[in-house]
Protein backbone atom coordinates (compact mmCIF):
# COMPACT_ATOMS: atom_id res chain seq x y z
CA UNK A 1 0.00 0.00 0.00
CA UNK A 2 1.96 3.14 -0.85
CA UNK A 3 1.57 6.26 1.66
CA UNK A 4 0.87 9.17 1.71
CA UNK A 5 2.93 11.84 1.19
CA UNK A 6 1.39 13.05 5.01
CA UNK A 7 2.31 9.70 6.51
CA UNK A 8 5.98 9.75 4.82
CA UNK A 9 6.72 13.08 6.43
CA UNK A 10 4.61 12.03 9.51
CA UNK A 11 7.00 9.30 9.50
CA UNK A 12 10.75 10.92 8.70
CA UNK A 13 9.78 14.03 11.29
CA UNK A 14 9.59 11.21 13.91
CA UNK A 15 13.05 9.71 13.03
CA UNK A 16 14.23 13.09 13.45
CA UNK A 17 12.82 13.55 16.92
CA UNK A 18 14.36 10.04 18.01
CA UNK A 19 17.50 11.77 16.80
CA UNK A 20 17.15 14.68 19.15
CA UNK A 21 16.36 12.75 22.12
CA UNK A 22 19.24 10.49 21.23
CA UNK A 23 21.39 13.32 20.94
CA UNK A 24 20.20 15.11 23.87
CA UNK A 25 21.30 12.32 25.60
CA UNK A 26 25.08 12.77 24.74
CA UNK A 27 27.60 14.49 22.57
CA UNK A 28 27.73 12.65 18.99
CA UNK A 29 31.43 11.73 19.77
CA UNK A 30 30.01 9.20 21.67
CA UNK A 31 30.11 5.96 19.82
CA UNK A 32 26.41 4.68 20.79
CA UNK A 33 25.34 8.35 20.25
CA UNK A 34 26.73 8.65 17.27
CA UNK A 35 25.54 5.27 15.66
CA UNK A 36 22.10 6.00 16.69
CA UNK A 37 21.82 9.38 15.21
CA UNK A 38 23.52 7.75 11.78
CA UNK A 39 20.85 5.17 12.03
CA UNK A 40 17.61 7.49 12.11
CA UNK A 41 19.34 10.03 9.99
CA UNK A 42 19.27 7.55 7.43
CA UNK A 43 15.54 6.34 8.13
CA UNK A 44 14.71 9.95 7.69
CA UNK A 45 15.87 9.91 4.50
CA UNK A 46 15.12 6.55 3.31
CA UNK A 47 11.24 7.14 4.29
CA UNK A 48 11.23 10.23 2.41
CA UNK A 49 12.36 8.43 -0.96
CA UNK A 50 10.57 5.25 -0.73
CA UNK A 51 7.26 7.19 0.82
CA UNK A 52 6.97 10.59 -1.27
CA UNK A 53 9.45 10.27 -4.32
CA UNK A 54 7.96 12.97 -6.28
CA UNK A 55 7.96 15.24 -2.50
CA UNK A 56 11.59 14.88 -2.11
CA UNK A 57 12.63 16.60 -6.16
CA UNK A 58 10.12 18.94 -5.64
CA UNK A 59 11.48 19.67 -1.70
CA UNK A 60 15.27 19.79 -2.18
CA UNK A 61 15.50 19.54 -5.82
CA UNK A 62 19.24 19.06 -7.37
CA UNK A 63 20.17 18.69 -3.50
CA UNK A 64 18.47 15.42 -3.02
CA UNK A 65 21.26 13.45 -4.91
CA UNK A 66 23.23 14.64 -2.30
CA UNK A 67 21.06 14.39 0.74
CA UNK A 68 20.47 10.61 -0.66
CA UNK A 69 23.98 9.89 -0.73
CA UNK A 70 24.63 10.91 2.41
CA UNK A 71 21.97 8.07 3.33
CA UNK A 72 23.80 5.72 1.41
CA UNK A 73 26.86 6.45 3.01
CA UNK A 74 25.74 5.50 6.16
CA UNK A 75 24.04 2.41 5.10
CA UNK A 76 26.50 0.71 2.78
CA UNK A 77 29.77 2.29 4.36
CA UNK A 78 28.84 2.25 8.22
CA UNK A 79 31.90 0.71 9.48
CA UNK A 80 33.73 3.80 7.26
CA UNK A 81 31.66 6.19 8.11
CA UNK A 82 33.28 9.83 9.40
CA UNK A 83 31.24 11.43 12.34
CA UNK A 84 32.40 14.83 11.02
CA UNK A 85 30.37 14.35 8.25
CA UNK A 86 27.30 13.14 10.30
CA UNK A 87 27.97 16.04 13.13
CA UNK A 88 28.29 18.62 9.94
CA UNK A 89 24.87 17.26 8.57
CA UNK A 90 23.33 17.25 11.84
CA UNK A 91 24.85 21.04 12.86
CA UNK A 92 24.54 22.54 9.62
CA UNK A 93 22.23 21.00 6.87
CA UNK A 94 19.61 19.38 8.70
CA UNK A 95 17.70 22.35 10.36
CA UNK A 96 16.76 24.13 7.47
CA UNK A 97 15.76 20.31 5.78
CA UNK A 98 13.73 19.69 8.96
CA UNK A 99 12.27 22.91 9.00
CA UNK A 100 11.04 22.41 5.31
CA UNK A 101 9.48 19.05 6.36
CA UNK A 102 7.82 20.05 9.71
CA UNK A 103 6.39 22.82 7.46
CA UNK A 104 5.33 21.38 4.84
CA UNK A 105 3.34 18.62 7.01
CA UNK A 106 1.57 21.10 9.30
CA UNK A 107 0.35 22.88 6.10
CA UNK A 108 -0.68 19.17 4.66
CA UNK A 109 -3.08 19.16 7.93
CA UNK A 110 -4.14 22.61 7.58
CA UNK A 111 -5.13 22.16 4.30
CA UNK A 112 -6.98 18.70 5.33
CA UNK A 113 -8.95 20.69 7.71
CA UNK A 114 -10.00 23.25 5.59
CA UNK A 115 -14.16 23.11 4.51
Amino acid sequence: MKRTPQESLAEAIAHLDAMHRHLARGAIDDETVADAVSLRLAATIETLHRGAPDLTTGLFGDEWSVIWGMRNRIAHGYAWIDIETVRATVDEDLPSVEATLRSLLQQIRDTAREP
